[in-house]
């Protein structure tokens, strides 16, 4: 991974700190002499459930495809994506790694590297509730779904693809365990506690030179009580179907001060083998 060139997986279960690690990406890439907005930093990277993406790629109206028929046709983008990078090309990812009938993986074997953020299922699920307007208990559902999926409307329109997420510990596994791209897990506990060290980590794990200072000046243009003010002032475009922000909280552990017991019980009996591998204390 010497020249850091290629596609790079940036890959998470939803609310997991995926956009966090891009507005830092961002800022990143702007250099010493500017802070970049969260909304110029959420067009920073490509998003592979993105339609305009698909639609560039193929000159096809993705509304009237059936979904499958989309999956069978997104190996290929990302092929093509891989192979066209001139510099590291970081993509948001919210698809498991999955596998089609015929047996080729949905996003490809061309990617470089990914990076998998994790973060503890019971701050997800709270998470979860506040971006989709739902509650905690729908959230927790959600989260134990073998067969959940997502897509996302906008304005009465489908503005992503499906993503195929399996619940959290079939999402978590199906990027842990397959052998096609290399992977690098990054805990959002973690992260939080130790940015700069955990970015510098991804980066050269994916073979892209940055100076510790300019990941330290990233780092702080994208803290997230900058990123809480920037919503506030200017919105964003991102936000979820809740009332909350989008950068509501941002705390690890906040499912202590809200979840129930039986809640929490729900979340521990249906994920403990992947919260014990990745090292989330349960009770």
């Amino acid at each position: 991974m010497a020249d850091g060139k290629g596609l790079v997986w940036l890959a998470s279960y939803p609310k997991s700190g995926n956009t966090w690690f891009r507005m830092i990406l961002a800022n990143l890439a702007a250099g010493p002499d500017r802070a970049v907005t969260i909304n110029e930093a959420a067009t920073h990277s490509e998003f592979a459930a993105s339609r305009g993406i698909f639609e560039a790629a193929t000159l096809l109206e993705s509304t009237l495809l059936f979904d499958d028929d989309i999956d069978a046709l997104r190996p290929s983008i990302f092929q093509d994506m891989a192979r066209d990078a001139a510099r590291p090309v970081w993509v948001k990812v919210h698809d498991a790694f999955t596998h089609l009938p015929d047996g080729r993986p949905m996003l490809g074997t061309s990617a470089r590297a990914a990076i998998y953020l994790i973060r503890d299922p019971r701050d997800v699920a709270v998470s979860l509730a506040h971006f989709n307007g739902s509650s905690i208990d729908q959230a927790i559902t959600r989260l134990n779904a073998t067969g959940s999926s997502l897509s996302v409307d906008r304005f009465g329109a489908p503005s992503q693809l499906r993503q195929r997420l399996l619940d959290w510990s079939g999402h978590a596994n199906s990027w842990l365990d397959q052998t096609l791209v290399p992977v690098l897990t990054i805990r959002y506990e973690d992260l939080k506690t130790e940015a700069v060290a955990g970015i510098a980590r991804a980066l050269a794990f994916v073979g892209q030179d940055a100076a510790l200072a300019n990941v330290e000046r990233a780092v702080t243009n994208a803290a997230f009580e900058r990123l809480q003010h920037q919503e506030a002032e200017a919105g964003f475009v991102e936000r979820g179907l809740g009332v909350a922000p989008f950068f509501r909280a941002g705390r690890a552990g906040a499912w202590r001060e809200i979840l129930s017991a039986e809640q929490r019980a729900r979340i521990e009996s249906a994920h403990a083998p992947m919260m014990d591998r990745l090292g989330y204390a349960r009770g």
